[in-house]
């Protein structure tokens, strides 16, 4: 999986909304009703980096990989950032990806969740 694929597979999931934050913060952000899962770093010299939030178990599994390190300022959260996704597994990705929406997602309050559901739902004819 490349980065636009990767792009392309956060925007696409439900509700999902994109932001690119302008100098000096320099990310491209997804979110769920205003949480964020996922972010790629967008000036260089860490440009395309990759990062997301994980369960305890897999943050530790995942640093002790090459290429993947605790996020910056986000790592005590649990947050890892991946320099090149190109390296992984698309299977693998999709599953740390989509991990980290429904995290985002459940920790939203139970109206804000249901309101979202809502709006999601494909309407019947």
């Amino acid at each position: 999986m490349d980065i636009s694929q990767l792009k392309a597979r956060c925007a696409s999931l439900p509700g999902a909304e994109s932001l690119l934050h302008a100098p000096p913060v320099n990310v491209l952000s997804y979110k769920i009703g205003g949480k964020t899962f996922a972010y790629f770093k967008t000036s260089e010299p860490e440009q395309w980096r990759f990062s997301f939030r994980t369960t305890p178990d897999r943050f530790l599994e995942l640093t002790g990989m090459p290429g993947v390190k605790p996020a910056r300022y986000m790592g005590r959260f649990h947050w890892v950032t991946i320099v090149d996704v190109s390296r992984f597994q698309e299977d693998y990705l999709v599953e740390l990806v989509q991990w980290s929406y429904d995290k985002a997602f459940s920790s939203l309050p139970k109206a804000r969740q249901r309101e979202l559901r809502a709006t999601l739902q494909p309407v019947s004819a």
